[in-house]
């Protein structure tokens, strides 16, 4: 049978209810890593263009070979996608995540364990003496992002935060059954 489409006044289905303060903060938490993701960004290129010639002269930017002559513009493009790729990750998990995408905190959690595993291997670079600034910068960068990462996933997996995200038919579901 043919349903109208519903008034343009009244919504279609039952709304979700807003956001717990948990995944609020964590929302915030998230736009701020973004924030930090692009001033990360922002030093890497300053060290990759100020420090190339003494780079060069050592051969290698974080771990990457750098004697060819065209390996600083590749150096400089590959730092400006990956920096970017992070800032859109975190700006994509805080929407969704304010949206109560389930989905999007389970992501959000394997984001922070791949984090994890690069500041752990980014404090091993440090810990290993090469006489150079880059490992510092890498593993301030590493924990520029892991910090408001850490917060945010215990943030989103709290009592509070997980009605949040449960589907809504579920919760009327459970609702009935009661």
């Amino acid at each position: 049978m043919y349903q109208p489409y519903p008034s343009a006044g009244r919504p279609a289905g039952p709304l979700r209810p807003p956001a717990p303060a948990p995944v609020r903060t964590a929302v915030k938490l998230m736009y701020a890593g973004a924030a930090l993701s692009a001033v990360d960004l922002i030093i890497g290129l300053v060290v990759i263009i100020v420090d190339f010639k003494a780079t060069a002269a050592r051969g290698r930017f974080g771990g990457v070979s750098v004697t060819a002559p065209h390996a600083r513009p590749i150096l400089i493009m590959g730092w400006i996608v990956v920096g970017l790729i992070g800032i859109a990750l975190w700006l994509w998990m805080a929407r969704a995540n304010g949206q109560g995408r389930n989905w999007a905190r389970i992501l959000s959690t394997v984001l922070f364990g791949v984090a994890t595993l690069q500041l752990i291997s980014d404090l091993q670079q440090v810990v290993s003496p090469a006489g150079t600034i880059e490992p510092v910068l890498g593993l301030l960068g590493a924990m520029l992002g892991w910090l408001p990462g850490l917060s945010a996933v215990w943030l989103l997996w709290r009592p509070a935060s997980s009605a949040f995200f449960k589907p809504q038919g579920f919760t009327q579901a459970m609702g009935r059954q009661v």
